[in-house]
Order: structure tokens, then sequence, then C-alpha cells
């Protein structure tokens, strides 16, 4: 988690200080404790990568066509690197195929935005990361586009460095 050129300084986890939206939030009762659980999106930037049992630090949208989560790092980066946790019981279908779009629009949701990479099959509880290379952005989406399915993410870590021009305006086209 290193800018090109910076390698002594490590970077921070951006997505702690964002704030995250989803398309639909899956909620229900969890059926091993008959616990009532709401899987929302800011479950994904708690800081739990991994918790076992019902994914209960999981953000989860409901069963939909073209499923989003979004997150708003409220200031301009330029992002070099997103990580993505799966979660550890199972469903593993329901974090692959997400593309990771980063930029400062919000047109469809901001599912429009350049893509920095798609995930293939994560195995139970595991992490993988994806290089961005210093794409500049805003607004980091997970977009599952063209198919009717959840989108689960146990944690998602962004690191970047911020922008020197924090005055400019937000583009929304």
């Amino acid at each position: 988690h290193f800018p090109a050129g910076e390698l002594q300084t490590p970077l921070t986890n951006l997505a702690l200080k964002g704030t995250a939206v989803q398309s639909s939030t899956y909620y229900g009762w969890g059926a091993a404790n008959s616990t009532y659980y709401t899987w929302g999106a800011a479950n994904a930037i708690d800081g739990i990568r991994y918790a076992p049992g019902e994914a209960s630090s999981c953000s989860i949208t409901s069963h939909q066509l073209n499923p989003w989560w979004r997150l708003d790092l409220l200031d301009y980066y330029d992002i070099y690197n997103v990580t993505i946790t799966n979660r550890g019981d199972g469903w593993l279908e329901q974090t692959t195929g997400v593309e990771i779009r980063i930029g400062n629009s919000l047109v469809n949701d901001g599912n429009n935005n350049p893509r920095c990479g798609v995930t293939s099959l994560v195995p139970a509880g595991s992490t993988v990361s994806f290089s961005c290379g210093g794409m500049e952005g805003r607004y980091v989406n997970m977009y599952i586009p063209n198919i009717q399915a959840y989108l689960t993410l146990c944690e998602v870590e962004v690191y970047g460095t911020g922008k020197t021009d924090k005055n400019r305006s937000l583009s929304i086209v």
C-alpha cells in the first residue's frame, strides 16, 4: 500500500473516513442465533475484515438487477490500491464479477466511472487487492452489471493520497 516512488511512507485506509451507500439493503433473521440483522453499506467500512458466522459485519444488498455499493471519500484522491474481503460462511458468488469503479461522477449512481478491476472468485474469508495506479476519484463503486444478484462486501479498503487541488468542482456528467 505505497504510492510509486514513495515506498517509505505507507498509506492509510481512506475508506474508514468515508461514507457508504448501496442500491438496497438485505435484512432478516440470522438462522444460527435468531438475531435480526441489517447488512447495511457502512458494515463494509467498519474496519472489521472478517467476522465468523453469518457475515454480521458485512454489507449485503437485496437480490436485484445491477446491485451496487458506493463509497464517498468526501474529497479527491489518487487511488493506488483497493482491497476487498469476502464473507467466510459461503455464498462466494456474491463477491464474484464485481467491477471496481473510481471517479468523480454520480451518473448512474457512480457506476459509469472508469474501471480499476473486476473480481473473480474470492475464496471464503479471503482478501484480494487491486492496483489502481493512482486513478483519481472521490467515489469508489462496487458494481455487478447486467445480472440479478446479491452483492456482499465484508470489508473494502482504499489506499491513496490526497489531491493538491481540493477546490475543484464536482463533476456530475
